[in-house]
């Protein structure tokens, strides 16, 4: 079954639509049938104190591409050689979408997670958003084959995860402190003076008059377990392009800033090929030319996936980006 605003074949993505056409198949176990042991960072921590006073980088979607994840957080100075934290109180933000499309979205999470742990002992800190593809893995694990109202028709979370790209080998990794660590994600924050968020969209306007309001509402609609209120969760999340025409994006950025705070918006879900019409022949082994973030809407709007899905780039920036 397809998934929210999915096309046919032949027809333009739509605003809701999640390219898939370069998605990697998906995938299995080893031929063995093992699986790697997954990493426990449930433990407690001695911080600095500082919480994070160093400068501030956020990391695009990253869609189980681990060794580029790895690959660029050592470019930035960020891990080193073993994959731990090296940057002192620096302050990272992960903007969602860890998972699906790429070979280990299990080793991403659990990447995420050690890092969290280690930034906070070094007086840094390293944190991460909600994204589309969390609310649709949880879904797909909690509620299945089970029956929902899509808009279009009957669906279900199982069907719209393997459409989108969901990796068996995840969903065999994935354990109780994986599903705990992402239901619990927030899905905003203001970070000197900078709007995160992991859509280019407007429903975070659809969920209270503050960033708290917005990611308790959030956090406790997942609390629920309720198959049609999560699918409408990740329905919303799944939105995309609010940002990109040229009078109402602007303003729909502004809408948000207004609410929220800050001075601009920076946002993944929307590859840049996607944002710029520049997405290539399937033929085309290149892929997007993607050097960096894409500035738009007035200057209002950052956008920060690559489009690493395509073989674009996985995008890691410091705010504030330099002019």
């Amino acid at each position: 079954m397809a998934g929210p605003g999915d096309g046919g074949p032949g027809e333009a993505p739509s605003d809701e639509y999640t390219p898939t056409e370069r998605d990697l198949p998906v995938i299995g176990g080893a031929a063995d049938g093992t699986q790697p042991t997954p990493t426990m960072v449930d433990v407690s921590v001695t911080s600095s104190g500082n919480d994070g006073d160093g400068p501030l980088y956020v990391v695009g979607d990253v869609h189980g591409y681990l060794d580029e994840l790895r690959a660029a957080l050592r470019q930035f100075g960020i891990i080193d050689a073993d994959d731990r934290w090296i940057a002192d109180n620096a302050r990272l933000w992960f903007l969602g979408d860890f998972t699906d499309r790429g070979p280990d979205g299990i080793g991403v999470i659990d990447l995420v997670m050690q890092l969290s742990a280690e930034a906070a002992a070094a007086g840094g800190y390293c944190k991460a958003l909600m994204g589309n593809h969390e609310l649709l893995l949880l879904g797909a694990k909690r509620f299945g084959d089970t029956p929902v109202n899509s808009g279009a028709g009957t669906a279900s979370f199982q069907a719209a995860w393997l459409l989108n790209g969901g990796q068996r080998t995840d969903m065999e990794r994935l354990r109780d402190h994986h599903i705990q660590w992402m239901s619990r994600l927030d899905a905003i924050t203001l970070a000197d003076s900078h709007l995160l968020v992991h859509s280019d969209a407007s429903c975070y306007l659809d969920y209270g008059e503050t960033i708290e309001d917005v990611n308790d509402a959030i956090t406790e609609a997942l609390q629920r377990q309720d198959a049609e209120e999560t699918w409408d969760l990740f329905r919303k999340f799944t939105k995309r392009f609010a940002f990109r025409e040229e009078t109402a994006g602007p303003a729909a950025v502004r809408e948000l800033l207004d609410r929220f705070g800050g001075k601009r918006i920076v946002h993944g879900h929307s590859p840049i090929p996607y944002l710029l019409g520049e997405v290539g022949s399937e033929d085309d082994e290149t892929g997007p030319d993607v050097t960096g973030p894409h500035v738009y809407a007035d200057g209002l709007a950052v956008a920060m996936d690559g489009g690493v899905t395509m073989a674009g780039k996985l995008l890691i920036a410091q705010l504030p980006l330099a002019d």
